[in-house]
């Protein structure tokens, strides 16, 4: 708050709205929706309430603007606002404003995802954004009284807030090379001739397990031990373990064929198979080597209203078995690149998720004016 008054230098902040034509420009008038049997392909973002959707020929817009989802956000607690620049083309599902003369379009990019949108969200239908409403929801412009003044202050937010986002977007493009290069390093590393190691089925190592059944009654929002059913995210809790630690799993249904690990004891629900470890096979090197079949398993799951995947084409598997030294080794590389890209704890997650905190730290903090109770919606 202290930066933010040196920021301001004692000029006054005053609350307009949205629907100031004085400093916003509602570019309504040129959203054209197409169906996307219709689109022609091209180089153009798609633009829909949340993302882009395609790549399309022509253009609706061209300059620097901002989207407010007007329908269809996907979290009505943190409304989608997209910023766009140079050509591009929108559908009629976001709202498409940019600043005036006296309004930095990427401070108003910025303010508008602090902004919340629930209480211009009708009842009869509280996903719809009208125009009517939008243009009601207030807008702070420093200093508005010496345009200047009013643009290097928006300017400076503008830059402090850019850099976060900035880091935040090299290190998730660092982190989808790593994830390239460590899928790259574990095919490598788990590729073996026929002749050079023994192949045995997975069925001959290790006898897959089913989980057992709880209902959700059973089930607690924090406990001693993870349920897992037909997801990766947790169920839920529950106060005993049906699998022992360092233990492999594969998702049955729902998200299918998926594949995951665990370091500790949870419990496997009936829409997951887990794997004891076998005397010829370490289970992380098992894990890793899965991780290389995911497509083929995939490819296994019988498709319904709840997908399925038969122990059948489990068990038939071919695993290559190298030395318990050989497996050791092979785990502890591909571990330490995927503790880069997956951990939460250490790795390039966990440095993108305290980046994004501190740009929304920030970000509040900055754009936090003093607002007269008046102007109040």
């Amino acid at each position: 708050m202290d930066f933010l008054k040196k920021l301001l230098d004692g000029v006054e902040v005053k609350w307009t709205t949205l629907g100031d034509e004085r400093f916003v420009e509602v570019a309504n008038a040129a959203r054209q929706p197409v169906k996307a049997s219709l689109r022609i392909s091209g180089e153009t973002p798609y633009y829909g309430a949340n993302n882009i959707q395609d790549y399309v020929n022509g253009y609706t817009h061209d300059g620097e603007y901002v989207l407010i989802a007007e329908d269809g956000s996907a979290s009505l607690e943190n409304y989608s606002i997209q910023y766009a620049k140079g050509k591009f083309w929108a559908n009629n599902h976001v709202h498409v404003v940019r600043g005036n003369q006296g309004l930095n379009t990427r401070f108003l990019y910025h303010y508008l995802r602090i902004v919340d949108f629930i209480p211009y969200l009708p009842n009869k239908d509280r996903s719809k954004l009208t125009k009517g409403e939008m243009i009601k929801i207030p807008l702070p412009i420093p200093c508005p009284d010496n345009p200047k003044k009013s643009l290097e202050i928006q300017a400076e937010i503008v830059r402090i807030l850019d850099n976060f986002s900035e880091l935040a977007a090299e290190l998730a493009a660092e982190l989808a090379a790593r994830k390239k290069q460590y899928d790259y390093y574990r095919d490598q590393l788990l590729s073996f001739e026929e002749g050079d190691v023994e192949w045995r089925t997975l069925g001959e190592l290790v006898s897959p397990q089913r989980g057992r059944r709880l209902v959700r009654g059973q089930l607690e929002e924090s406990g001693k031990y993870a349920v897992y059913q037909n997801s990766m995210k947790p169920l839920g809790y529950y106060y005993e373990c049906n699998t022992q630690p360092e233990v492999t799993f594969v998702i049955v249904a729902g998200a299918a064929g998926e594949i995951g690990y665990s370091a500790d004891a949870f419990w496997a629900a009936d829409d997951v198979y887990f794997f004891p470890e076998a005397d010829a096979v370490i289970n992380k090197y098992l894990y890793h080597f899965l991780l290389t079949k995911q497509h083929e398993i995939s490819s296994q799951v019988r498709r319904a209203s709840v997908p399925r995947l038969s122990i059948a084409a489990i068990e038939k598997l071919k695993i290559p078995i190298p030395s318990l030294a050989t497996q050791i080794r092979i785990v502890s590389m591909l571990d330490q690149f995927d503790a880069l890209t997956n951990s939460i704890t250490e790795g390039l997650p966990r440095e993108i998720e305290l980046r994004q905190k501190q740009y929304g730290y920030y970000r509040d903090l900055l754009l936090n004016f003093p607002r007269p109770d008046e102007v109040a919606h």
